[in-house]
């Protein structure tokens, strides 16, 4: 089994001069993404990404690399390196190094946040060791600092079953996706830390952020804090926190991960729900319409069971029966049991290879061969409630190579597209003159010396950035969609030009200008 320490390390907590004092300082010092970039460079940045410390450790060593202008300390590593080596890497650093790097907040300050403490007597010259990780993070317009647990690569031991995380590839991947309308109240469904809340103050007037864990919830408040940012925090499984109420915008980055539900398997509160399956994605999905507004829009990451003999598209067309939503749901990688096991086994500490490793992979494939899973699906989840009494719109969709970034403006532009879409005839899509996007592009394949292409793709630059073999009636559309003539003119001239059936022209052509209208290739 794992061992794991006795006591949770402390969380932070705000004082709101101490505060000011440490935003001051971490700015001075260079401490931001940029800043931390620059002082690792490339190689070593790289690999602290893979979780890999050894090359950070070297590059913030005593005399290594250049200091900043003001920056040196007496000829030891610089403010921003004692910084990484302090909050990032969990070294143990001198106190007189840590107080040349924040010296408007002082060790005594850092203390009484929580952030550190001082081995051996506080007066003296002692090591300062962090008790959290503190890193930058930042947008196109902001710069900020996420508290969460010490990492792996800091404590050098297992992670505790209520360990909150910090900022990871799932809480990046929903901030790229989440579309960022201007709204009036939005729920920050599992915040964990925080993250998801940094972003949504851009264009949200007031934020609900719950959780079920406390210690997730003090790290949100003092990230909020720190940020200068105001909550609404709330303790609690799921919608229950919310009961009766509604939102314009929900986000969540759930405890998504299919844990074995065993006594000998232990369960981490970042990223297991306390339910069997992936039941907590699929009651996500059919509780949450009571939670929006009319129009409001929920978005969400989730694995999800494949069950031998069917596809994810199945699986997700049983579970949206009856939901009143409209769907948007992404499916961006797949993996089958055995990499699935291997993945979550060695996750929070456990060494692959060794017994611990083996032991909860074989409890892992158990669980999968006891429902006769075959594959499991990761995506992104986008639920829309429609402001009119009209039929939902589905659209599942695959996209495992890489797409635009960020993609909640292609996630915005598509509800709007799909909703039109939905709420338009096919006449309506004729009466319009559409034009080809900006990045679209289109390549034509065929044998050395053949007169026609036997192939043509049309390609998207952006967006999900999807590849469409066109025949040579789309091609022939795509080649005049130029914003001059209507669809149906278009087509009408089409099958005069090539001697076809105008109405068969419609009947193959309008199905796939729908598709590529819904996906941006048309505008």
């Amino acid at each position: 089994m794992i061992e794991h320490p006795v006591l949770s390390p402390p969380t932070p907590v705000a004082f709101p001069t101490l505060l000011t004092r440490l935003r001051a300082d971490l700015t001075a010092a260079g401490f931001t993404v940029d800043g931390v970039a620059e002082r690792l460079g490339p190689v070593a940045s790289a690999a602290l990404h893979r979780e890999q410390s050894l090359p950070a450790l070297l590059a913030t060593e005593t005399g290594n690399g250049s200091s900043p202008p003001g920056g040196g300390l007496g000829g030891g590593p610089d403010a921003c390196a004692v910084l990484i080596r302090l909050f990032t890497l969990g070294r143990p650093v001198p106190r007189p190094d840590v107080e040349a790097a924040l010296p408007r907040l002082m060790v005594v300050g850092a203390v009484a946040l929580r952030l550190v403490r001082v081995e051996g007597d506080e007066a003296a010259a002692g090591d300062v060791v962090a008790t959290c990780d503190l890193r930058p993070y930042a947008d196109d317009t902001h710069d900020w600092w996420v508290a969460s647990d010490l990492s792996e690569i800091a404590t050098r031991a297992p992670l505790r079953p209520d360990h909150v995380l910090g900022v990871g590839g799932a809480s990046t991947t929903l901030a790229s996706w989440t579309i960022r309308r201007p709204v009036d109240r939005v729920l920050d469904l599992g915040t964990g830390c925080g993250v998801q809340a940094l972003h949504l103050a851009g264009h949200a007037r007031s934020i609900v952020a719950t959780d079920l864990s406390e210690r997730a919830l003090e790290f949100a408040r003092f990230n909020a804090a720190l940020a200068g940012l105001e909550l609404d925090l709330r303790r609690g499984d799921l919608l229950d926190p919310v009961a009766g109420e509604r939102f314009s915008l929900i986000v969540s980055n759930p405890p998504f991960v299919i844990t074995p539900r065993a006594d000998d398997v232990p369960l981490y509160e970042y990223r297991d729900g306390g339910r069997s399956g992936d039941a907590i994605v699929r009651s996500l999905v059919r509780g949450v319409q009571d939670a929006l507004e009319p129009g409001g829009v929920a978005q969400f990451l989730g694995n999800w069971e494949v069950p031998r003999g069917r596809t994810w598209r199945d699986v997700w067309a049983a579970w949206l029966d009856g939901v009143a939503l409209d769907a948007w749901v992404v499916q961006r990688e797949t993996q089958d049991p055995a990499e699935y096991a291997e993945l979550w086994s060695r996750d929070g500490g456990v060494v692959p290879g060794s017994p611990e490793h083996e032991r909860l992979g074989a409890a892992w494939l158990r669980d999968f061969a006891s429902r006769d899973v075959e594959a499991i699906g990761f995506g992104v989840v986008t639920l829309q409630r429609p402001l009119t009494d009209r039929q939902p719109w589905r659209s599942l969709d695959e996209a495992s190579g890489p797409v635009a970034a960020p993609m909640g403006p292609v996630v915005d532009a598509g509800l709007r597209a799909r909703t039109w879409l939905a709420e338009h005839s096919d006449e309506d899509v004729l009466g319009i003159a559409w034009s080809c996007a900006a990045d679209v592009t289109e390549e034509r394949h065929g044998r050395p010396g053949a007169e026609d292409p036997s192939v043509i793709l049309v390609r998207q630059g952006g967006g999900l950035r999807r590849v469409v073999q066109a025949g040579t009636l789309l091609a022939a559309y795509l080649g005049v969609a130029d914003g001059e003539l209507t669809a149906g003119a278009a087509l009408e001239a089409i099958a005069t030009v090539l001697d076809l059936d105008p109405t068969g022209v419609r009947a193959e052509l309008v199905p796939q200008i729908r598709d590529l209208i819904a996906d941006g290739l048309l505008v």
